[in-house]
């Protein structure tokens, strides 16, 4: 492999998910590496071993830097990087990497961000970076970001900064509901086959009456004991539903007139596309993927312009 125009070594570490993109100075992969060593398995196995066997992997010269963003900044990760605070200038992230010590190559993390709000207290890590990516450092006017996810986050960004954001828990809830409950038994053996009009059906019900959310989600179990049903159809039901009351608290506050920025990648994407449009909301989307990586290619620029 040739890595002889590497600039750096991009790194998203998660808490389940680990991306390395091996960049040159034009922003371009050379190389990727993606594995299922984050937070959680790489805090067991050792940071720097983990980093170790992915550089190895795409032959990344022994001095070339690294930039990371993610859950290896948090307090229980490899180097606590620390938070900036809302309002947060997007810019402040690219000031305040923190340096790993104690390795031999330059590895950096970016820090987090914290809303210490006691009325909404909040904190990202990696989104930022995303953030960052998607809309640059002179982004004008106000835009409202929705980032679905694990922990999926609505961010409202003005004048290139984070005023204020919500996480909201909606795929690791799935995760649960639909494992460890019994709503288990209603989407047991379901396919990959997509159920477009359940999960809309779901979604609009759930927006318009959230306070209904556990009603509505035990709705996916009996409507298929009393009326038939796919378990495909009860899983977008279920999902539908959860993604419904994240939407009817994410667009609860003023819309911009340029309507929602999603952020989102695979199979998300093609979800919360479907849960926008059931509910006639503008949206602007762009790929998950590409404005970390973005993101990250700012900040390396920043700390090791030459």
């Amino acid at each position: 492999m040739d890595t002889r125009e590497a600039a750096y070594v991009a790194v998203d570490w998660g808490t389940s998910s680990f991306r390395l993109w091996l960049v040159d100075r034009a922003g371009e992969v050379l190389a990727e590496r993606r594995s299922d060593e984050g937070l959680l398995a790489a805090a067991k196995a050792g940071f720097a071993g983990v980093l170790q066997s992915h550089l190895a992997a795409v032959e990344a010269p022994a001095r070339l830097p690294v930039l990371i963003c993610g859950m290896a900044g948090a307090k229980t990760g490899w180097v606590e990087a620390g938070y900036v605070d809302t309002p947060a200038p997007l810019s402040a992230i690219l000031r305040q990497a923190v340096r790993v010590p104690g390795q031999a190559r330059d590895i950096r993390i970016l820090p987090g961000i914290a809303q210490r709000d006691a009325r909404a207290p909040d904190v990202m890590r990696g989104e930022e970076t995303q953030l960052l990516g998607a809309l640059g450092l002179d982004a004008a006017g106000e835009t409202l970001v929705c980032m679905p996810g694990t922990h999926s986050k609505w961010v409202r960004v003005k004048g290139g900064g984070v005023e204020h954001f919500s996480t909201f828990m909606t795929g690791e809830l799935f995760s649960v509901v639909s494992r460890e409950t019994i709503l288990s038994l209603a989407v047991a053996g379901a396919d990959d086959a997509d159920d477009v009009a359940s999960f809309k059906a779901a979604v609009t019900a759930a927006y318009e009456a959230p306070a209904f959310a556990a009603n509505l989600l035990f709705g996916a179990r009996s409507r298929q004991l009393l009326f038939g049903g796919t378990p495909s159809a009860a899983r977008e039901r279920l999902s539908g539903t959860l993604i419904g009351v994240e939407l009817a608290a994410g667009l609860s506050g003023t819309l911009p007139k340029a309507g929602v920025t999603l952020i989102a990648s695979g199979r998300l994407a093609m979800l919360y596309q479907h849960a926008f449009d059931v509910l006639s909301v503008a949206v602007t989307p762009i790929d998950a993927d590409e404005a970390v990586r973005r993101g990250l290619s700012m900040a390396a620029a920043a700390i090791w312009a030459k």
